[in-house]
């Protein structure tokens, strides 16, 4: 199994996070939502200008996985206000965690993962917390063998199609 090699993204990866955020969302999403949909909110959230202003936001840190020096995958951690369901106490928000489809089952998301919770107790955050579609079950099972469990749910909204997250914490 090649080495996974997990980095603190800076400024630079606008550009990486563009193009890989986007083929990752439509590896993970796109076969079953519509192609307007999928169109509406692409270039919304995976331009270089909003991954830029992500990138520099002091409340976000970003991860990127590479295997060979080639990006495979990132995650994302957000401080701030935690959704009304959230009750466990000092949260964090795990944003993103999306890995390319060819290294689903090698061990990226596991990496990303340790890497955010290790980033999160490093910051004395002692829950963290997670919204994820209903319907995407692989992801959910990832999740639960974490030990995140379900508290809620809330709306995301993927073009015109407002859709279920179940939302997800654990303790850190």
């Amino acid at each position: 199994m090649p080495e996974i090699h997990i980095r603190r993204a800076t400024r630079s990866d606008a550009e990486l996070l563009t193009e890989l955020g986007a083929r990752t969302f439509v590896e993970t999403f796109g076969a079953d939502n519509s192609e307007d949909n999928m169109a509406a909110y692409l270039p919304m959230a995976f331009n270089t200008a909003q991954q830029s202003s992500e990138l520099s936001d002091p409340r976000k840190s970003t991860f990127v996985a590479e295997i060979d020096e080639v990006a495979v995958g990132y995650a994302m951690l957000m401080s701030g206000e935690a959704a009304p369901e959230i009750n466990g106490e000092k949260p964090i928000e795990l944003v993103r965690l999306y890995v390319s489809k060819d290294c689903i089952g090698s061990g990226v998301g596991a990496a990303l993962m340790q890497a955010c919770l290790d980033e999160a107790a490093s910051q004395d955050y002692q829950t963290i917390w997670l919204g994820v579609w209903e319907n995407n079950l692989r992801a959910q099972a990832f999740y639960r063998k974490w030990e995140f469990v379900e508290v809620g749910m809330h709306v995301f909204q993927l073009g015109d199609d407002p859709q279920r997250d179940l939302l997800m914490q654990r303790a850190l």
